[in-house]
């Protein structure tokens, strides 16, 4: 077709659009913009530079070499930023970005909570955050509701992902393995700088922040508003009380011959199946066998959940570990030997120095005792992730096994205090080998701490080191006498800062 006409048949082409648009009482838009974060979302989040260096469990008297992350913090009330602890965790240094001019402040951290993985930094200059505008958090969320996560493209520019929330349970979350709610976010994540802690916004209000992302499932885990608002209200308190646990396990009643059983003919309940020695449970005289059926007057149904308020359908442990804050009590219901009664509960934060096995050890370096060249440690969760990934597979099976059934171990036990490795010395020649068996007694005094073998260790027998082993060889003995005498060559060959570390 010759130019002239080509031009003429498209200016038509548009003229007849636009006719048929008046005739249909349209008139044509333009485009519509793509969604824009609210403007109080820019003035809300920084960019936070956290510089990390973590203990060496395998060699507890040094640290690994340093390592970075960036993430987003959120600015709230009191000219505080909130990000996650795994931002920050064994942080040597914490800097503050503002995204559009690259100004730089340093930080501290006020707070942190590993078990709900939250933590509230403050400006060390708070001059650095004036003008800015603190973020309210986001109470009303539903399943089905929009939300988007907020991230910041190198040049300052703020990046969005549309998103729906897809789920509203108690999920696990990561470093404690703790039940919480969880908001889960169906949204196509792109990777880009500095995405470890994203916030996720709803009408210019704080619905969670993000801490696990899946990239072929496209769903992203919150940290949910509620259990925020738990932690900041803790967190302002003078002391800390974190949150609360019921330190029960239970199973379902869904097998009707276990109905019958223990006879029980309401529709809900649980069977609880272990009671934590020393837990608010256990204080508050519940026992294995009993049947929850409601807490604080919420029938509790046969998978143990009760219909929320707010969330609906959702574990009964939101109650107790959200809900309620330590000292708080909480009312159960139980069915016990055919009889219906109430069992005030006083909630209570979990009693860390009488875990067996820690979960996490962070911001703090890691204890142990070396006698002779034989190093002593005490059993924690992260001494056998050093095996990697696949520890529960790879690490020792008998620490494996302790780690995974500390709960059924007698409350007494104490900690697990095992022999981590042997430095080759004049004083551990035959010995070589004899890694990770565990302690029970040195110098015939029983072993719980690693405060108890260095006491122990203050008096030989018969001028001996004896140490028994609860596998072979059973025992082995350190000539007392020519460990205090080797000891500054031990120290010297090995650079060790010093023999022990409580």
């Amino acid at each position: 077709m010759p130019r002239p006409l080509f031009n003429a048949a498209i200016a038509f082409f548009v003229f007849s659009a636009l006719c048929l648009a008046a005739m249909a009482g349209v008139t044509p838009q333009p485009k519509a913009p793509a969604d824009k974060p609210p403007e109080s979302s820019n003035a809300s989040i920084l960019r936070v530079n956290s510089t990390n260096q973590a203990y060496d469990f395998f060699r507890p008297w040094t640290k690994k070499a340093p390592y970075s992350r960036r993430g987003l913090g959120t600015l709230i009330e009191g000219g505080r930023i909130l990000v996650t602890a795994e931002l920050i965790a064994n942080s040597t240094f914490i800097e503050l970005e503002k995204a559009a001019t690259a100004e730089k402040s340093s930080a501290t951290v006020e707070r942190v909570d590993y078990e709900s993985n939250l933590a509230v930094l403050r400006p060390t200059d708070p001059a650095f955050i004036a003008g800015m505008k603190p973020m309210a958090l986001d109470r009303g969320v539903r399943v089905g509701d929009r939300a988007t996560v907020l991230q910041l493209e190198p040049n300052g520019e703020i990046a969005q992902t549309l998103g729906t929330v897809t789920s509203i349970a108690v999920g696990p979350y990561p470093l404690d393995n703790m039940g919480l709610l969880l908001f889960r976010l169906s949204a196509p994540m792109q990777q880009r700088d500095g995405s470890f802690t994203l916030p996720a916004v709803r009408d210019g209000k704080l619905l969670g922040l993000l801490m696990r992302y899946d990239a072929r499932s496209q769903t992203a885990d919150l940290i949910s508003s509620p259990v925020i608002e738990h932690f900041l209200s803790e967190a302002g308190k003078e002391t800390y009380g974190g949150f609360a646990r019921a330190g029960l396990a239970f199973a379902t009643t869904r097998d009707p011959q276990l109905r019958r059983y223990i006879g029980l003919t309401e529709p809900g309940g649980v069977y609880v199946t272990d009671v934590m020695t020393g837990g608010p449970g256990g204080k508050a005289g519940l026992r294995e066998g009993d049947v929850l059926l409601a807490v604080d007057g919420k029938a509790i149904d046969q998978d143990g959940n009760y219909e929320d308020a707010e969330y609906g359908r959702i574990a009964f442990s939101h109650v107790t570990n959200t809900l309620t804050h330590p000292g708080d009590t909480v009312t159960f219901r139980v069915f016990r030997e055919g009889k219906s009664l109430e069992v005030p509960v006083k909630m209570e934060s979990r009693d860390r120095s009488k875990i067996v096995s820690e979960s996490y050890v962070v911001d703090r370096a890691p204890r142990y005792v070396v006698l002779g060249g034989v190093v002593f440690m005490e059993l924690s969760r992260p001494y056998l992730q050093e095996w990697g990934g696949d520890w529960p597979k790879e690490a020792p099976q008998r620490l494996v096994f302790y780690d995974a059934f500390q709960n059924e171990l007698p409350e007494d036990r104490g900690k697990i205090v095992f022999i981590s490795q042997i430095l080759p010395s004049p004083d551990t020649i035959g010995y070589e080998g004899l890694d990770n068996l565990v302690v029970s007694k040195v110098n015939g005094q029983e072993i719980r701490s690693l405060d108890d073998l260095a006491e122990a260790a203050k008096h030989p027998v018969n001028g001996f080191q004896k140490i028994e082993l609860e596998e072979d060889p059973g025992v082995i003995f350190l000539d007392a006498a020519a460990i205090e005498s080797n000891k500054d060559k031990l120290i010297k060959k090995y650079s060790l800062p010093a023999l022990q570390r409580l």
